[in-house]
């Protein structure tokens, strides 16, 4: 893959922090660390994202994830390594990667209901919108796989979540 541009350089600060902080929050959240992995891995697999997909397969591997459920992935409808409500996450991982008529949308949400509250699915939604986005950039400008390590973004998530948490007001306004 040839390199188009190195955006981190030179992206405005503010957008490639609020992507970030979304991401780290995400990370920090109650989300099951292996599940959030499992659909950004999934995700970067339909975008064909290979920076990411190296990515989250190393993160996988350093949740200690068993290996068949990083391998089968890629076919986790005919593969018996995956939860009913894996299996629900990763279906709505695949329809709001692809958007997909309205009727599959619907089918693919009743399932996540089962297994989800209405917080997590707003979360996990959120996830595969932020993988999305990152695959975009990734994808995009070329960004070259194989040098990421596990944890290697924890620091910038924690600066851009610092970041954020202090834009936010000191005190509440009265809105009328």
């Amino acid at each position: 893959m040839t390199v188009r541009l190195d955006y981190f350089k030179h992206a405005d600060a503010l957008p490639l922090q609020a992507l970030t902080a979304i991401s780290g929050y995400l990370q920090e959240s109650d989300l099951d660390p292996q599940l959030l992995a499992l659909i950004e891995l999934r995700a970067s697999q339909l975008n064909s994202c290979a920076y990411c997909i190296d990515m989250h397969s190393k993160d996988l591997l350093a949740l200690e994830t068993p290996l068949p459920r990083i391998l089968l992935l890629s076919a986790w409808r005919e593969a018996s390594v995956y939860s009913p409500a894996e299996r629900a996450a990763l279906a709505w991982t695949e329809a709001v990667t692809r958007l997909p008529d309205g009727e599959t949308l619907d089918r693919c949400y009743g399932e996540l209901t089962a297994h989800f509250s209405p917080r997590a699915i707003t979360r996990l939604t959120f996830a595969i919108i932020a993988i999305n986005s990152w695959n975009r950039l990734n994808v995009a400008f070329g960004q070259e796989p194989g040098q990421y390590r596990s944890g290697d973004l924890k620091g910038a998530m924690n600066r851009a979540l610092e970041r954020f948490a202090d834009l936010r007001p000191t005190t509440k306004r009265n809105i009328a």
